[in-house]
């Protein structure tokens, strides 16, 4: 079954994915926009119609083009230099800037031969370095950048005026091409420096939740430790006794091995309190988590009440476990918008509401599936969990799509008395 509430958590988690992908495709557009923008409007006013310049022009046009291409090879590696994952390999630089080179050497032969005008001219001298520079821009901090600027723009302004080019166009070839420049600058760079801090902040969402984990797992240990340790040296160092009463054939042997079985038996159920308070349900924690898996998923999650901490731990626990099988629940039996939670305290008990809008179709369920025994499980555990609880759960379909699930338990001293004798909880199943 399609359920929408997986598909938008997908997408949520997929977001940081399409920012990386769309933030390289800009950087892959901005020289083929510049390009075919700066060195194609010059064809139409500013460059003499005669076949020379037309052919100067045309060969500085793929010249562009061709840097445009490598331009784009090299997004790629510079982003990865650039973010900390490789090296960029000195090499690829060679030919981006020998096309540079022979671009300006093009683009100052057509000024000398009086094919371009002053405009045309401005154009082209500003989009000379933008394709080499946008692979610079990442690879070299924000002062060498700006040196290297300051080198292209004196290489284009003297290459420009040994060919002849004089007065206010050889003025303006400084100012624009040094704007090309800070135009990559200002463009690439920020939006580069801003995913990489997105990566790293996703890297120290990890690195915390593999922390808590490893954390987590050594609490347990030194628990067992703690349990199991000193317990374990009393039995090994009283078997050893007994061993050598009885080789000496003294009736105080049976004493150390009857000693040896009472804290065997007692560190089982050390064992056991340790497994039990490990694998506790907490109410609020398992509100809290549930709410945030549901809006991880896309479902809007809203939870009303006290998070019922003056419970008594056995309620607690039990509820605890009613609300992870209802988050269960509605992330894989339904497709729903919305899930309400809605905890209510009286006198006398204790209700649990959750509520979504995802209920599935009654021709959607397939034919012949078994019926799930998460429910039924639940139903055992209100029923009986350290105790007798009494507890009630309800399931109803509320119409126009929505489900509600409704667990109650009786606070202590206005259950009625109970038989003593119970069966064990039904383990807890992902189906309802």
């Amino acid at each position: 079954m399609r359920v929408r509430g997986w598909r938008r958590g997908w997408q949520e988690r997929s977001k940081l994915e399409r920012i990386d992908l769309y933030s390289r495709l800009t950087v892959s557009m901005i020289p083929w926009i510049f390009t075919l923008s700066w060195d194609l409007a010059p064809f139409g006013t500013d460059i003499r119609h005669a076949p020379l310049p037309l052919a100067l022009g045309s060969a500085l046009l793929l010249v562009g083009l061709a840097q445009c291409v490598l331009s784009n090879r090299n997004v790629q590696p510079s982003y990865t230099h650039y973010l900390g994952a490789s090296v960029f390999p000195p090499r690829r630089l060679l030919a981006p800037l020998v096309l540079m080179l022979l671009g300006l050497g093009l683009l100052a032969t057509l000024a000398g031969v009086d094919g371009v005008t002053g405009d045309g001219l401005l154009l082209m001298a500003m989009n000379a370095p933008i394709p080499f520079v946008i692979t610079q821009v990442l690879l070299v901090p924000v002062r060498a950048f700006l040196v290297r600027s300051l080198a292209l723009t004196a290489l284009t302004t003297g290459v420009l005026a040994a060919v002849g080019v004089r007065g206010g166009t050889l003025a303006g070839v400084v100012p624009t091409t040094l704007f090309g420049c800070l135009l990559v600058l200002i463009s690439v760079r920020p939006s580069v420096w801003s995913l990489s801090v997105m990566w790293q902040a996703e890297e120290a969402r990890d690195l915390q939740a593999r922390l808590a984990v490893a954390e987590e797992r050594l609490r347990f240990g030194r628990d067992m430790h703690d349990v199991l340790g000193r317990n374990l040296a009393v039995i090994a160092l009283k078997s050893e006794l007994a061993v050598e009463l009885a080789q000496r054939g003294k009736p105080a042997a049976v004493d150390q091995m009857v000693e040896v079985m009472r804290i065997a038996r007692t560190s089982q159920q050390e064992v056991r309190d340790v497994v039990r308070g490990y694998r506790e349900a907490d109410l609020r924690t398992e509100l809290l988590g549930a709410q945030g898996v549901l809006r991880a998923a896309g479902i809007e999650c809203e939870v009303a009440g006290d998070g019922g901490d003056a419970l008594p731990a056995p309620v607690q626990s039990a509820l605890g476990w009613v609300v992870r099988e209802a988050a269960t629940n509605v992330l894989r039996h339904g497709d729903p918008r919305r899930c309400t939670i809605r905890l209510r305290t009286s006198a006398d008990a204790v209700v649990l509401d959750v509520a979504n809008d995802g209920a599935p179709r009654a021709d959607a369920a397939p034919t012949g599936a078994p019926p799930g025994s998460g429910l039924a499980g639940l139903r055992e555990r209100l029923d009986v969990l350290d105790g007798a609880l009494d507890g009630a759960l309800e399931t109803d379909s509320a119409g126009n799509g929505w489900f509600r699930l409704t667990a109650t338990v009786p606070l202590p001293g206005t259950r009625p008395v109970r038989p003593a004798f119970r069966s064990a909880p039904a383990p807890l199943e992902e189906t309802r």
